[in-house]
């Protein structure tokens, strides 16, 4: 599998990385998401991205990887654990990190991010007189200086409130999700010209949007349905039309857009089987989608260029809905 250039921080990392939220036993057959892991790493995959809040994920990944020496780049995050969690407490957050380590398997962690830095009322990170400090930096530069941590990350999820905070200069990497897909492009506005900007490694989460992106909605694109906006729903019926042209399956597509972007360091693969990483990686192997076919898009993700109001953030194809639209 080809390789990327993190960033500043020097890591060669997969195209393909693995994205640990679904990785785990809860609620699934014992030891499908194990066999997963270790495909992944079969194929080439050397970056693996989790979170305490991601149910059992660091143990699982931490079982996975017991008995595998292949050199590999972890991370994980602070954030969630123990709950209830103060973000201003620093020894929990110390003991948290540890926990970390002890569930992984690890006696160090090549990369730590703050989970969702940029959310107001997820979790209160920062200090209100003085803005982007706190205890969890503290943290971070302790652990640094201890050596059991190599580089820094924000695992932020919105497009434009993470910017302030990469540009303090604390941190290597971003990990940025839900704003840059085939159709939902707000992280070009600021994100990654800041990447560029900054030289921090980009991390793009759910290239295929939690599932919306994965296979086709043909029926409900059709048919309408309650929070599917008409603006959003001529836009899929020209994505179609275009796959049709193509010949291209969906979820190849949208992986091959992410990666056309050379500023993009890895693309986060889900897990639920070895199937789907083996797609995946198949997906990233036929390399970048051609010039004009990447202009097409721009002008189909044009056609929506921001989320309507009350759009669900992720789009519940395939799914019951009860928002907006629903008496």
């Amino acid at each position: 599998m080809k390789k990327r250039t993190l960033g500043r921080t020097g890591l060669e990392v997969s195209e393909i990385a693995l994205g640990g939220l679904f990785v785990s036993c809860v609620g699934g057959e014992p030891g499908r998401s194990i066999r997963a892991v270790r495909r992944a790493v079969e194929l080439g995959v050397n970056y693996i991205d989790t979170a305490p809040t991601y149910a059992d994920s660091e143990i699982v990944i931490g079982k996975a990887l017991e008995d595998i020496d292949a050199p590999l780049i972890l991370s994980t995050k602070l954030g969630g654990r123990p709950d209830p969690f103060d973000p201003r407490d620093k020894s929990a957050l110390r003991r948290s990190f540890e926990e970390s380590l002890k569930n992984l398997k690890r006696d160090r962690i090549d990369i730590l991010m703050i989970h969702e830095p940029d959310r107001p009322g997820q979790y209160d990170w920062w200090e209100t007189s003085n803005p982007y400090t706190g205890p969890a930096l503290e943290i971070l530069d302790e652990l640094k200086a201890e050596g059991l941590i190599r580089f820094t990350g924000l695992g932020g999820t919105t497009a434009y409130e993470i910017v302030p905070i990469m540009e303090t200069g604390r941190f290597d990497v971003v990990l940025t999700a839900f704003n840059y897909s085939l159709l939902w492009r707000e992280a070009a506005i600021e994100v990654i010209p800041a990447v560029a900007r900054l030289n921090m490694g980009l991390i793009v989460g759910s290239p295929l949007q939690q599932g919306a992106l994965s296979r086709r909605f043909d029926e409900e694109v059709q048919r309408g349905a309650p929070w599917l906006s008409s603006p959003r729903r001529e836009q899929c019926k020209k994505l179609y039309a275009l796959l049709d042209e193509c010949g291209m399956p969906l979820p190849e597509m949208a992986l091959r857009f992410v990666l056309s972007n050379q500023a993009v360091s890895c693309a986060l693969s889900g897990a639920r089987s070895e199937e789907e990483i083996e797609q995946n990686a198949a997906s990233a192997a036929r390399g970048p989608l051609p010039e004009d076919l990447l202009e097409r898009l721009d002008e189909i993700a044009r056609m929506v260029p921001f989320r309507p109001f009350e759009e669900p953030f992720g789009l519940p194809f395939g799914g019951a809905y009860k928002g907006p639209g629903r008496g």
